[in-house]
């Protein structure tokens, strides 16, 4: 299994940030071909606060998969996306299970 975990620095306009997240970015994260699991949360702010506002894990039979699946329309199309929504940057990190 592979997973591609997306964080996503803490936006200047969270309503903003959620409602194109919720209403524009999901849909197309949900059409990307091969995605096994699609979950996303907003992070927990603490006295331990990682400046990370949302994180997103998109799970994959393989890291193959999970090329052939950013290669894709969809895929290509989620990304394009982030710049209509995710000023402040994200981090993207891809993680092969070892366990799986």
């Amino acid at each position: 299994m592979h997973d591609v975990f997306v964080m996503y620095n803490h936006p200047a306009d969270t309503d903003a940030f959620d409602a194109h997240y919720r209403g524009t970015h999901v849909p197309l994260v949900e059409q990307m071909p091969l995605l096994e699991e699609f979950t996303w949360g907003h992070v927990h702010r603490d006295e331990h606060d990682s400046g990370y506002y949302l994180v997103a894990r998109l799970t994959f039979e393989s890291a193959e998969a999970a090329a052939e699946s950013m290669a894709s329309a969809p895929g290509k199309k989620s990304v394009e996306d982030l710049a209509n929504f995710a000023s402040r940057g994200v981090t993207v990190l891809n993680v092969t299970r070892l366990n799986a």
